[in-house]
């Protein structure tokens, strides 16, 4: 299914939770959808299920109107699956009641499947690897197996979108990461296209074809994990995805002097966005430093707080007013003078 939002915006009142949202998702793509707690990710993602109805603007749906202003197609005519945060499991059914009820109950349903119910209904739990609890109830199953059960009955039905709303975030930290290569699995055997609501950055760069990254109700920027990591175009986005430092200093075209570096050394920043230039300023991810003992020409610093990670250290360094995230692989000390550059690499 092919979705396009065009110049859709969502009031509740004075409040504006969506404004001018322009988006296309391509049949069988997996979008997540990206940013903090208020920025309007659910909101969009209650629109695209039927759920709520634009105050302007239309959503499209392999290119047919679904929803504008005073209108909205019901959920159940969309031919959507959807999988919540919480796991939104009945008490009273089964695992095997929970996958067929989509099957028998949705209008969209192919007649296909519901001619071959119980063999769409084993295909999906052997999917989701849950081909020998079908008989369990929801009280007897772990919380991993829930959010499985969850997946099976979202697309159970076979659903042309599958619309995930921050499904992992009451999941620890292992099982997360399991559900996330479930969830790419499914991806590849469905070819449903996918919008993931998650504020977890990680998730996000791990699973995504494209990733929208939105922040009060605006889209920030819309690229590959590549593009949204490596090649942010605001601030916001050089923040809260990749965690960049904002160095300060002057550009002079694309080659960056730092402040405080004495004009001896600078940077080149041909990729860098026009924003971050404009500006002033040099988005440098806490990866991208080199750490030196004062020796050695940089940026000068003090180790504010030390953290080992196995393979590496996490700082936060001082530097004049402000602090900057830096992991390096070389040990330093409490209070230790540092010399900081952008490493070559």
């Amino acid at each position: 299914m092919s979705i396009e939002l065009i110049q859709v915006s969502k009031k509740f009142g004075s409040f504006e939770a969506l404004s001018s949202v322009n988006l296309t998702i391509e049949d069988g793509e997996f979008v997540a959808i990206l940013g903090p707690s208020g920025c309007g990710k659910t909101t969009l993602l209650r629109l695209l299920a039927g759920f709520e109805q634009p105050t302007s603007g239309e959503i499209h749906m392999n290119k047919v109107p679904v929803a504008k202003q005073g209108f909205a197609l019901p959920p159940e005519k969309r031919r959507i699956g959807m999988v919540f945060q919480a796991f939104a499991l009945w008490p009273h059914m089964n695992v095997w009641e929970h996958v067929r009820f989509p099957i028998r109950h949705h209008n969209e349903t192919p007649n296909a499947i519901r001619a071959n119910e119980k063999e769409r209904i084993s295909k999906v739990l052997d999917m989701v690897g849950l081909s020998e609890l079908g008989k369990r109830m929801p009280h007897e199953l772990s919380g991993g197996q829930k959010q499985r059960v969850a997946l099976a009955r979202a697309i159970a039905a076979e659903p042309s979108l599958l619309l995930m709303d921050e499904p992992l975030s009451s999941l620890d930290a292992m099982l997360r990461m399991d559900m996330r290569r479930e969830i790419q699995s499914i991806h590849r055997q469905t070819g449903s296209a996918i919008v993931y609501v998650t504020h977890d950055q990680g998730e996000a760069l791990a699973m995504a074809d494209r990733i929208v990254v939105m922040k009060n109700g605006y889209v920030e920027q819309v690229g590959t994990p590549e593009e949204i990591y490596l090649r942010p175009e605001t601030e916001f986005v050089a923040k809260f995805v990749s965690k960049a430092n904002l160095i300060r200093g002057r550009w002079n075209d694309d080659v960056f002097v730092p402040q405080g570096s004495d004009d001896t050394w600078v940077w080149q920043g041909r990729d860098v966005a026009r924003d971050f230039k404009a500006s002033g300023l040099y988005p440098l991810r806490p990866d991208q430093f080199e750490l030196s003992p004062t020796t050695r020409p940089g940026i000068q610093g003090e180790v504010v707080n030390v953290q080992f990670q196995g393979k590496e250290f996490h700082y936060h360094i001082q530097v004049e007013q402000e602090q900057w995230e830096i992991v390096s692989p070389l040990r330093f000390h409490l209070h230790e003078k540092v010399s900081l550059n952008r490493s070559s690499g």
